[in-house]
């Protein structure tokens, strides 16, 4: 039996819920925030961030074999403040604080992610300035970087399997359908493409190229003792 590597936050939930509030307070004043406690559900998104967290090998996730959660990395708020809209939406069917969180997620971030996205359990966020996550279909182990958009077209979204890297300045869009272990290099864009499994995808729609991908992104970025 494998043992679990410990977890450790910079705030406990009740810390944390404070920030949050006192957040929402401060840059959203408009007196409704402070009647609304969010210490259940900083709980069960605390959670959701640690179950997501100890599948990312990378640095500032795992020090000496210790999970941490730190309020002051900016990429594990956004993905905490996400997990924490979404836990109260999903809880309650409120909209009212879940739009604050989500919109609380954009000034200090810059990140555009609303609350009823179905993120899968498993994703990481990299310094994500000036990206936009849509209402699209996506698989673990996703990766976005800072100024990614993925978006629909007339409606429709793309379709991601487990495993996708967006670099820098990178879209999909529309009806794409996106297999596993997919990486779209920097400055890369498609709109209804179809990308097959273990591609890297370079250049824009409609001349893009689809490079083959020997290096899986769950063993790049991801602990692959979670299998």
């Amino acid at each position: 039996m494998v043992e679990q590597t410990a977890f450790r936050t910079s705030l406990d939930a009740d810390e944390l819920a404070i920030f949050v509030e006192r957040m929402l307070d401060n840059l959203i004043p408009d007196g409704q925030v402070g009647a609304y406690s969010l210490q259940a559900h900083v709980v069960e998104a605390l959670a959701r961030t640690e179950h997501c967290f100890r599948s990312i090998h990378r640095k500032y996730y795992n020090f000496g074999g210790i999970v941490e959660f730190n309020h002051l990395n900016s990429d594990h708020l956004a993905a905490f403040l996400y997990f924490l809209g979404n836990s109260c939406w999903k809880s309650t069917g409120d909209t009212v604080v879940p739009t604050k969180l989500f919109y609380l997620n954009k000034i200090l971030n810059g990140l555009d992610l609303y609350f009823s996205v179905s993120l899968p359990s498993v994703f990481l966020l990299v310094h994500p300035v000036g990206t936009v996550i849509g209402n699209a279909n996506y698989g673990d182990y996703l990766v976005v970087y800072q100024n990614c958009t993925i978006g629909a077209d007339k409606g429709v979204y793309p379709t991601f399997g487990d495993g996708v890297i967006l670099f820098s300045r990178s879209s999909v869009l529309g009806d794409s359908r996106v297999g596993a272990n997919v990486v779209f290099g920097a400055n890369s864009f498609v709109v209804n493409a179809k990308v097959p499994a273990n591609s890297i995808v370079v250049g824009q729609y409609p001349e893009h190229r689809v490079l083959p991908n020997p290096q899986t992104v769950r063993n790049r970025l991801f602990d692959s003792a979670a299998d």
